[in-house]
């Protein structure tokens, strides 16, 4: 039986989340090119880079960017975006990256592309191996969900019409991790069949993330509560952890 993530990231992902916009990725690398603090064409690792929006961004800033994911569906949407010849795509499991012990001055992991796994260990992993590739001083975002928030913002059920199709989604919290069940309908009968999707993430709170963190060898610098937030709250809407490789 395969993973979650092996199922979920594919055309109907597409649909699901198309209302993430490039101007909003465009806001957030401007704000986390502060926190890196990079030189003009550093290297930098898009790891669980999805369509590549922000990949597309960074690339524009004049870095050299390098997007990594598991699905070759998101990739292939990526490599058709204007520009996307800048960038270098690679798909890959983010437990073993194919790449060269210290070959990224940065590594990003954004929109909670994290806390996939069942067990401790094979998230230590990934931050390990973030670890590995990044050079000595290298540093590291890590864009993750607030437990608080998520547990007061919860919405048990949604649902929303797009091109012709239902999409139904089904959230709870359970046994630690936040579940989500995505059934995508048509709208009228003989138009195309049922789908179902499963998405499952574990729910660090801010010092179990640290502990991971401090596992792997990986200096937390600062917490941020938002792309626009200084400063982690337990009320923020995020958990964006910066830091480096020692």
């Amino acid at each position: 039986m395969s993973a979650w993530y092996e199922e979920s990231f594919g055309e109907d992902y597409l649909r699901v989340y198309n209302y993430r916009d490039e101007q909003g990725a465009a806001r957030e690398v401007h704000e986390m090119i502060s926190w890196l603090r990079l030189d003009p064409g550093a290297k930098v690792l898009d790891l669980c880079c999805g369509m590549g929006r922000h990949s597309l961004s960074l690339a524009e800033k004049g870095y050299d960017v390098t997007g990594m994911d598991l699905s070759e569906v998101l990739l292939d949407e990526a490599k058709k975006e204007p520009e996307a010849d800048r960038i270098r795509w690679v798909q890959g499991d983010m437990r073993e990256l194919p790449f060269a012990d210290g070959e990224f001055d940065a590594v990003v992991n954004l929109f909670t592309s994290f806390g996939y796994f069942e067990q401790d260990d094979e998230h230590i992993r990934v931050l390990k191996e973030i670890r590995r590739v990044l050079r000595p001083g290298g540093r590291f975002i890590i864009d993750f969900m607030n437990p608080p928030y998520v547990q007061r913002h919860l919405k048990p059920y949604t649902e929303r019409e797009d091109d012709g199709l239902k999409i139904e989604e089904r959230r709870k919290i359970e046994d630690g991790f936040v579940k989500k069940h995505i059934t995508i309908l048509p709208e009228q009968a003989g138009n195309g069949q049922r789908r179902e999707y499963d998405e499952r993430v574990k729910l660090y709170t801010r010092e179990a993330f640290a502990h991971l963190l401090a596992q792997a060898e990986l200096e937390l610098g600062e917490v941020r509560g938002s792309y626009d937030e200084k400063h982690y709250e337990k009320e923020s809407p995020r958990m964006i952890f910066v830091g480096k490789r020692l």
